[in-house]
């Protein structure tokens, strides 16, 4: 991963889950969590990873940017296909190790064409896909 603008380190203990500054708690690998869902209708479209680059282009940009770990790189959401996520409104858990994006999609969110990556379902024993 490439040198990130660094946020404040996270607080010890339950001192980071009541402080109203931003300070995400990477993990060992230098990442947090992040779930993409459709500001409009609410629904899920995709978790991914971000390092401290990803999230501080997201919130300087308003343009969606994570960091994938096949790739070893920052890749801003539909640079290639065109599907980008604008950010609505971020939303960070209790402990500061994942975020919530509230999103506005231009067209599908997984690269597989489907609006959302969660587009199966466990039903009876086996996967079903969703219509």
């Amino acid at each position: 991963m490439s040198a990130a603008p660094a946020f404040p380190a996270a607080l010890p203990g339950a001192a980071n889950e009541t402080t109203a500054d931003l300070r995400p708690r990477f993990g060992p690998d230098g990442l947090i969590a992040a779930i993409a869902v459709d500001a409009a209708t609410g629904a899920v479209l995709m978790l991914a990873h971000m390092n401290a680059e990803a999230l501080r282009r997201t919130l300087d940009s308003g343009e969606v940017w994570y960091w994938s770990r096949s790739r070893q790189a920052l890749w801003r959401k539909g640079e290639t296909s065109g599907h980008t996520q604008h950010l609505v409104e971020m939303r960070v858990d209790c402990d500061q190790d994942a975020v919530l994006l509230r999103v506005a999609q231009t067209g599908p969110a997984c690269h597989t064409a489907a609006q959302s990556c969660f587009y199966r379902v466990w039903r009876d024993g086996k996967l079903a896909f969703l219509d």
